[in-house]
């Protein structure tokens, strides 16, 4: 057991703990009011709640870090099956919030399945066109056929709608793809047919509402109590905790109002209790997981677990960028959560699990490069003079 403890990447260990943690304190502080007051349930309400996905977390963290990751290539095509089932299965079961059909309402928890398509997509796609690397060239039999499913999932998401999990899911894909050594021609082609199929969808599913979060995004004091209003509030708890913040506990914002302050808007409340060096702080563990995985992608041989651990470092990567984009006005609202800080369970335990699997790469990374110094090992000690040149060329000098 203390041999596989060594072989772990603490790295991707102290991180998401210590941001998880962080996160936990923080989901406390913004809905100890939140709770009571808007849902009538206690103040530690979502504090419990969070504490629960937490531990199950780590504990799934470590599960999964265990498991070769190799063994998720076998389980590929069945995770596509199980995507559009749950999917699908929305339109006939699901529960309707905050105006999508994006969830399950299993009592005493939700799940949202999207969650699992941002994992389960990176695997799929990983998987794929590690497969597909001796005719990656041939654009017809290796790119084109996980694109009708990238496509598909991708609809069945925005029909929802929840065109910000469609958005990660999406940039994750061209990410992979576009490292996955295909042609240049071909990004070329995919990308002005995205474009193109980007502004016909956009011209059938743009209403008024989306309209509104544009305006509100970029120009938020044109409307100040309607569609600029959460935006404002949000500059309003930036400026308030300036450097080191208001004091844990003590931010006005999040009585009332923030919106879901202690999920989408939850980097604002950080703000204005924490300040700039809470901030600071966040983000940087943020940047330290994306920052590894990318490394250890570099780093590692294998053509699936190095697509994988890119796909994972990019979902953080993207996540953060978009929830990060709208607190602060350069992107639109999009509901959004921040990896590890913001509240919700399924989020947070599919985050974690990816963690893992990125550990479990790491640690293999990490034994591969140990066998093959070991292998040299035995020359490089070997004493200089007892070396002697080939026989042939003694002869050759002769």
């Amino acid at each position: 057991m203390l041999q596989r403890l060594k072989t772990f990447d603490f790295t991707l260990l102290f991180a998401p703990i210590a941001l998880v943690s962080f996160g936990t304190v923080m989901v406390y502080s913004a809905s100890m009011v939140y709770g009571p007051v808007v849902l009538d349930v206690p103040s530690n309400h979502y504090l419990v709640r969070q504490l629960q996905w937490m531990t199950l977390g780590v504990i799934v963290l470590f599960l999964i870090s265990m498991f070769p990751y190799r063994h998720l290539k076998r389980l590929s095509k069945l995770s596509v099956l199980l995507m559009i089932l749950l999917l699908v299965g929305l339109f006939f079961f699901g529960s309707t919030v905050n105006n999508a059909r994006s969830w399950y309402d299993l009592g005493p928890m939700s799940f949202q399945p999207a969650e699992f398509v941002k994992i389960g997509i990176i695997i799929y796609l990983a998987s794929v066109y590690a497969n597909k690397r001796k005719y990656i060239g041939d654009f017809a039999k290796a790119v084109l056929p996980p694109l009708v499913i990238i496509s598909v999932l991708l609809g069945l998401i925005i029909l929802q709608p929840d065109i910000g999990s469609a958005a990660i899911i999406g940039l994750l894909a061209s990410i992979i793809i576009m490292n996955s050594g295909i042609k240049g021609k071909h990004i070329l082609l995919l990308t002005v047919v995205t474009g193109g199929i980007l502004l016909l969808a956009g011209s059938q599913l743009i209403t008024d509402e989306r309209l509104n979060r544009f305006s509100g995004a970029y120009q938020p004091f044109e409307s100040p109590d309607s569609d600029g209003y959460h935006l404002i509030q949000s500059y309003v708890a930036i400026a308030t905790g300036g450097i080191t913040g208001e004091g844990l506990g003590q931010g006005v914002q999040k009585l009332g109002y923030l919106p879901e302050p202690h999920t989408d808007f939850i980097m604002a409340v950080i703000a204005e209790e924490l300040g700039f060096i809470g901030v600071i702080i966040t983000v940087g563990l943020l940047a330290t997981i994306v920052l590894r995985g990318l490394y250890i992608s570099w780093r590692c041989k294998d053509a699936f677990g190095s697509l994988l651990a890119l796909g994972i470092s990019s979902l953080f990567a993207i996540q953060a960028f978009i929830n990060l984009g709208a607190m602060s006005g350069l992107l639109p609202i999009t509901g959004v959560t921040l990896p590890l800080v913001s509240y919700g369970g399924s989020s947070l335990l599919i985050m974690m699990a990816s963690l893992g699997i990125l550990n479990n790469i790491a640690r293999t990374v990490k034994v591969k490069e140990e066998e093959r110094q070991e292998t040299h090992e035995p020359l490089r000690q070997q004493p200089v003079q007892q070396r002697t040149k080939p026989q042939g060329v003694r002869r050759w000098q002769s």
